[in-house]
């Protein structure tokens, strides 16, 4: 199993290291572009690399209460989705329907 996340503060520190740039920078970088997804979401916010969050509209569908049984009416509604991109989804999990390469035969003995 893969090791734990790591915490925004981990975040924040490797970047800073890495880039040669203060903590507080790095931080307030992250702040500003969480607060401009947010404006910008019902519009679809690319994340250049990552992905983008985009505003999707849900039918009215009908539900079932678990414990219950009872079918219950789940109206419509918008919900916002993050969609990874593929190169990031072949970084973390390598495509498994890249093409084989063909094993060489071998030659049969008469």
């Amino acid at each position: 199993m893969a090791g734990k996340s790591l915490t925004q503060a981990q975040v924040v520190a490797k970047l800073s290291e890495e880039l040669n740039l203060p903590k507080a920078q790095v931080k307030s970088f992250f702040e500003a572009q969480a607060q401009l997804a947010y404006k910008e979401a019902k519009n679809g916010f690319t994340l250049p690399g990552l992905g983008k969050l985009v505003l999707v509209q849900r039918k009215a569908r009908i539900g079932r209460n678990p414990a219950t049984g009872e079918s219950i009416k789940i109206p419509a509604k918008k919900v916002v989705k993050f969609r990874v991109a593929k190169a990031t989804k072949d970084a973390v999990v390598p495509s498994t329907a890249a093409p084989k390469a063909a094993a060489p035969k071998a030659k049969k003995k008469k």
